[in-house]
């Protein structure tokens, strides 16, 4: 899908962040802050976390977990998991079930993370990364849509509760509140994409 991918340091030289905006992001992945990239469609997140990720000290174990193969990361100790629907028997083998990524968050926990990416949260898994993420994942990043920085944390509880725990609306923000550190959105200001609130 990407056929041009920009470092952080090519998003600051196109306008999309200033010089400082990346010296705070890049402070927040030094201090293990969890990071949520909110934004439109087309507005750039998951360009967005590849350069955000290329920052990820290389020591880290990462596992990345996606629906499609999007996020490129180049360090040496990287695991990639990726969703599957179901799929019919093409012949005489059982049929394949579905693979979700509220599966992969439960099985990323056994690959010893230190850090976990997610290509993008949109329903029920959001109960799993915060799970994951209140457990000592410190310094995982994600990707939601949202139309600001503050809907981001709205649209991150409606897609907890969708996950049926029984977990009361309160309890779902402390659970937001102590999980993500820095929200970053980004949208499209007249033809350009530029980080418009952290």
């Amino acid at each position: 899908k990407f056929t041009r991918r920009f470092t952080l340091e090519e998003l600051v030289h196109v306008g999309a962040l200033t010089p400082a905006m990346a010296r705070i992001l890049c402070a927040a992945i030094d201090d293990q802050r969890n990071i949520l990239i909110s934004g439109g469609t087309g507005t750039g997140k998951t360009t967005l976390l590849n350069a955000l990720a290329a920052h990820i000290p290389s020591r880290d174990r990462v596992v990345v977990i996606e629906e499609t193969a999007e996020i490129h990361l180049d360090k040496p100790n990287v695991v990639r998991l990726e969703a599957r629907r179901a799929q019919a028997p093409l012949g005489h083998e059982a049929p394949l079930p579905p693979v979700s990524i509220s599966d992969l968050l439960r099985a990323a926990l056994r690959h010893r993370p230190d850090r976990i990416l997610v290509g993008e949260v949109r329903g029920a898994e959001a109960f799993d990364l915060l799970q994951a993420l209140n457990t000592g994942h410190l310094g995982s990043m994600s990707t939601i849509h949202a139309n600001s920085a503050e809907q981001a944390f709205t649209r991150l509880a409606h897609c907890v509760l969708t996950a049926n725990v029984g977990l009361p609306h309160r309890s779902t923000r402390e659970a937001i509140a102590l999980a993500i550190h820095v929200i970053v959105h980004i949208a499209r200001v007249d033809v350009h994409r530029r980080i418009t609130e952290i």
